[in-house]
């Protein structure tokens, strides 16, 4: 039992570290943001050149190496967020949200398909690959590696917490998600912090990326596709616009998939997780934090 619950929480973290970016866009403007799986896989890809290009040039472990690769990453993925908001969905911002979304579809395909003609089509074996001998923890097999990348992903979302709840551009960015309008007469930059609020949720997924990459061991240009639909999944389930529901819904969908793997297969795995979703949002539209909203007259 203690094994299903751990798996589910290390997979889940994953998930949660995607859907805090489709939560946080979806609160801003309103968009879902269909390209943002494809940060998660192009994150991987900006981690594979960057320790393909200074393999050799340092001598210290494959974590510390790791863990400046990740920060490198972080800023370079949130920098492509922030230009695709810019070149893609501003121009639509007051245009139907059908436009939007399809341009999402669209960047989606062109992120994947640009990954694919430059690295080609097959998989591509990831430079550092963690592994450790496994801890035996309430009979549960536990390596060094997973609690590590735990660890990084607790940190990074208590960080976005206190920088969203507890500083001026976090109020900000509450602010525009309750008014928009009224937030712009009030002096509040809009662009710049929906632009801001692009390169965190980009960041985060490029993190996400470089993480799985290295415990994975491969990666390929379409891994980007299933998660981002898994971490959508994930910010519905916890109430999508909500930060604290985007982290539960993905440890949820997490300890989901462990259950439903153990008890069904892995091959129901991904039937399991998306009929979970269909059933969820037939008794709980609104997701486990979310709330009904009211349209005004």
């Amino acid at each position: 039992m203690f094994q299903l619950v751990w798996n589910g929480l290390f997979v889940g973290a994953f998930y949660a570290l995607v859907a805090l970016g489709y939560s946080m866009v979806y609160g801003i403007i309103k968009l879902l943001n269909f390209a943002h799986g494809d940060l998660y896989m192009l994150g991987s890809f900006i981690a594979f050149v960057i320790l393909g290009a200074t393999t050799g040039l340092f001598g210290i472990g494959s974590i510390p190496i790791l863990l400046l690769v990740l920060l490198i990453t972080m800023l370079l993925t949130g920098g492509v967020g922030v230009m695709i908001e810019r070149i893609a969905y501003r121009p639509l911002r007051t245009s139907p949200r059908l436009a939007a979304l399809i341009t999402a579809v669209g960047v989606s395909f062109t992120l994947e398909y640009a990954v694919r003609q430059i690295f080609g089509a097959s998989p591509k074996v990831f430079p550092i690959r963690l592994s450790g001998s496994p801890i035996d923890v309430f009979g549960a097999r536990i390596t060094m590696p997973q609690i590590i990348l735990m660890l990084v992903a607790a940190v990074l979302m208590f960080v976005l917490q206190r920088y969203v709840m507890h500083s001026r551009e976090g109020r900000a960015m509450r602010a525009i998600a309750l008014d928009q309008k009224a937030s712009l007469l009030m002096g509040v930059n809009v662009n710049k912090v929906i632009s801001r609020t692009f390169f965190i949720g980009s960041a985060l997924a490029g993190a996400a990326g470089v993480m799985a990459a290295a415990y994975y061991g491969t990666i390929d240009f379409l891994m980007g596709f299933v998660i981002g639909l898994k971490a959508f999944t994930a910010a519905v389930i916890g109430g999508i616009g909500n930060l604290y529901g985007a982290m539960i819904g993905g440890l949820v969908l997490g300890l989901l998939e462990s259950f439903g793997t153990h008890f069904l297969g892995g091959q129901w795995r991904d039937v399991f997780a998306f009929g979970f979703l269909i059933l969820f949002l037939v008794f709980k539209p609104t997701g486990i934090l979310g709330e009904r909203v009211v349209e005004r007259v």
